[in-house]
C-alpha cells in the first residue's frame, strides 16, 4: 500500500543532507575558483601552524588513508603549497609542511569558509545557531565521527 512508505521530507537525514549539500557545494565552488579542493584545504588547515608531520599521522587525524594523503599531498606539491621533506630522524620517513606561499594561502582559504558560513547561516537567530551546533557537535560526539570532512 501506497500509504504506508513516507515521503522523503518526513526524514530528518533528508533535511541534514539538503542543507549539507548546499553549504558544501557552496564551499567547494568558492575553492574552486582558488584551485583547491575541500580535501587539499582541509589538509592545508591541518598543517597550517603545526610542524612537519608525517603523512601516516595526518591520515589517522584526517580519518583518510595514507594513500590518499599521499595522493592529496602530491596535488598539493604540484601547485606549491605544501613540501615533502625527509624526516631529519628517520631518513626513510617523510614529512609534509606548508610552504611559505601555503602558510600565506590559509587565511585567505579560511576567509572564504567564513563567508561560506556567513551566507548559509546569517539569517539565523544567533540564539538558533548555536543551538543547532550544539546538537550537531552532540550527533558527531553521539556517533563517534572522528574523521575530518572532506566530501
Amino acid at each position: 500500500m501506497l500509504s504506508d512508505v513516507p515521503d522523503l521530507t518526513a526524514h530528518l537525514g533528508y533535511w541534514l543532507r539538503q542543507v549539507s549539500n548546499h553549504v558544501s557545494h557552496a564551499f567547494a565552488r568558492k575553492l574552486a575558483a582558488k584551485d583547491v579542493t575541500v580535501a587539499e584545504w582541509a589538509l592545508m588547515r591541518v598543517l597550517y601552524g603545526e610542524q612537519p608531520t608525517s603523512p601516516s599521522r595526518l591520515a589517522e587525524h584526517m580519518g583518510l588513508t595514507r594513500g590518499a594523503v599521499t595522493k592529496l599531498a602530491d596535488r598539493l606539491i604540484a601547485k606549491g603549497l605544501i613540501a615533502r621533506q625527509a624526516n631529519t630522524s628517520d631518513g626513510r620517513a617523510q614529512t609534509l609542511e606548508l610552504t611559505a606561499k601555503g602558510e600565506g594561502f590559509v587565511p585567505e582559504l579560511a576567509a572564504l569558509a567564513d563567508q561560506n558560513e556567513s551566507e548559509c547561516f546569517a539569517h539565523m537567530p544567533d540564539d538558533d545557531r548555536k543551538a543547532l551546533e550544539r546538537i550537531l557537535r552532540d550527533a558527531v560526539a553521539r556517533f563517534g565521527i572522528t574523521a575530518i570532512a572532506t566530501e
